[in-house]
């Protein structure tokens, strides 16, 4: 019975470090797409319609390529990524893992906000174009971009709270930022 009890206590601390792996694992591949898109972007003035846009991106003669490989979704193990989209653009991505993290502290600058994610659908990769403003209320953003922009509802913060995409507006989830 104690070897029992010694047994599902290190599975437990083998599960934790799996997690965390996994955890600086997902912010690896979430910024590779967000240097991905501002790399396309940066090239061409306008963001990317798609994962094959930064994987193999054929504006030009000779096709460049912004994204080494689609990389999975480490919390969920499959490439079912959720986007951040601005009308058929994408700008960003995100897990559609709902799983609470288990880092609290400790992120980059740019990832601040994931400080008090929930689950790691807070955790978005996004890039924001020059010359676009993203006002924060709230946990809420309102982008401004240089292109023709309609009016649109709160975009996430880089956290992504408080969430406010839904499959009606025209940032509709569909994989990310």
């Amino acid at each position: 019975m104690l070897a029992s009890i010694a047994l599902l206590g290190a599975l437990d601390v083998w599960a934790l470090q799996r997690q965390r792996l996994q955890e600086e694992e997902l912010l690896f591949v979430g910024n590779q797409y967000r240097l991905a898109i501002q790399r396309y972007y940066r090239i061409g003035r306008v963001l990317p319609m798609s994962v094959d846009d930064l994987l193999e991106d054929k504006r030009f003669p000779v096709p460049l390529h912004h994204l080494r490989r689609a990389y999975p979704d480490p919390m969920t193990g499959k490439n079912d990524w959720l986007f951040l989209r601005y009308g058929d653009r994408i700008f960003g991505i995100y897990s559609g893992s709902t799983a609470a993290p288990v880092k609290h502290a400790n992120f980059p600058r740019r990832y601040a906000d994931f400080v008090d994610a929930k689950t790691y659908g807070d955790w978005q990769f996004f890039y924001r174009p020059p010359g676009s403003r993203i006002r924060t209320l709230n946990g809420s953003a309102t982008p401004s971009f240089p292109e023709a922009a309609p009016n649109v509802p709160n975009l996430p913060s880089q956290s992504g709270r408080p969430g406010s995409l839904t499959s009606a507006s025209p940032f509709a989830q569909s994989g990310g930022f």
